[in-house]
């Protein structure tokens, strides 16, 4: 960022304080919670007597919507959350969980892969009985023969201390 634009961006930002009716407000720390907390924007409006167009600009000019983006699981866990007493169609509970597994625990996109040394994990898990699977889901043990599958890496499953 060159001097001259953060001089313009302080300039806007000093301006933005001085006139907006948020960043004067007593309320203005609960307003950015919750707008942060991906609390409706109409909600916040009425429970807190500002316009619409006041908590946009307030937002964008504070930096807001980046904030929230980044909280981005809490609404995706809201959601599945609420499954149980609202009725979601399946494409829109599928899409949400598929979301939410692939945030890490900030909230950030982190693309999970199965492939491992090139040919994928899923055909040995394909090959496990229903014991094995039942062990590996209860405890985590995996069976000698699929650590056996995996030569020169160090594979060890949370349950299983002996590798």
């Amino acid at each position: 960022m060159t001097r001259r634009t953060r001089k313009a961006k302080k300039a806007t930002s000093t301006r933005h304080s001085e006139r907006c009716s948020i960043c004067k407000s007593l309320a203005r720390d609960q307003i950015e919670t919750e707008f942060c907390a991906w609390v409706p924007q109409k909600e916040i409006v009425r429970n807190h007597g500002i316009g619409r167009g006041a908590l946009h600009r307030h937002a964008a000019a504070t930096g807001l919507y980046e904030k929230r983006d980044e909280n981005l699981k809490l609404v995706l866990s809201r959601f599945l959350e609420r499954c149980g007493r609202v009725k979601p169609t399946a494409a829109s509970f599928v899409s949400a969980v598929v979301a939410y597994s692939k945030l890490d625990e900030r909230g950030r996109t982190v693309d999970r892969t199965e492939n491992m040394m090139g040919n994928g994990i899923r055909p040995l898990y394909e090959r496990m009985n229903r014991g094995e699977l039942r062990a590996y889901a209860e405890s985590g043990k995996l069976p000698e023969w699929f650590k056996a599958s995996l030569p020169g890496t160090s594979f060890q499953s949370d349950g299983d201390a002996n590798g």
